[in-house]
């Protein structure tokens, strides 16, 4: 077998080539990533950043004073999905409410109500749906607030 091959040679075109699908490849695999980021996580958002921002010190000041006050309190599901607050230092005549919202993947809020038992713990008075939640309870005796977050196992 006789014959020459011809050698091949790399051209501008072939580079631009190169260039044009790796950027292209770089771009969709952003753009899918952040697809998925954004439709996955919805985190906290506020309506306007510049008023939140004026606002921060005065939360971190409501911060404090919850924690000054000692209040504790612990939060969990029981067998029929309602959900059994233990407190610390509770006031005997506080009231309690809860919000609660799927930390990653669904948007889905509920609101709790809470009673006291004779025991002094709270439970809540419809059950919650399966699943992983972030809850925020609220409690307020007169003028006193607290207020506190925590995954509800």
């Amino acid at each position: 077998m006789s014959g020459t091959r011809k050698k091949f040679e790399f051209t501008g075109r072939h580079m631009a080539g190169v260039l044009v699908g790796g950027f292209g490849i770089v771009v969709a695999v952003n753009f899918y990533m952040a697809s998925l980021a954004t439709g996955g996580f919805h985190g906290v958002v506020v309506e306007n950043s510049y008023v939140a921002s004026q606002e921060f010190n005065d939360w971190l000041d409501e911060a404090e004073a919850s924690r000054a006050l000692g209040w504790e309190a612990d939060a969990a599901r029981d067998g029929t999905g309602h959900v059994i607050v233990e407190t610390d230092a509770i006031p005997a005549g506080a009231t309690m409410t809860a919000e609660l919202r799927r930390p990653i993947g669904l948007k889905e809020f509920a609101a709790l109500e809470f009673v006291r038992d004779a025991g002094g713990t709270y439970r809540s008075t419809r059950p919650v749906k399966p699943g992983r939640w972030t809850i925020r309870l609220s409690i307020a005796s007169g003028d006193l607030k607290w207020a506190g977050e925590s995954e509800l196992p």
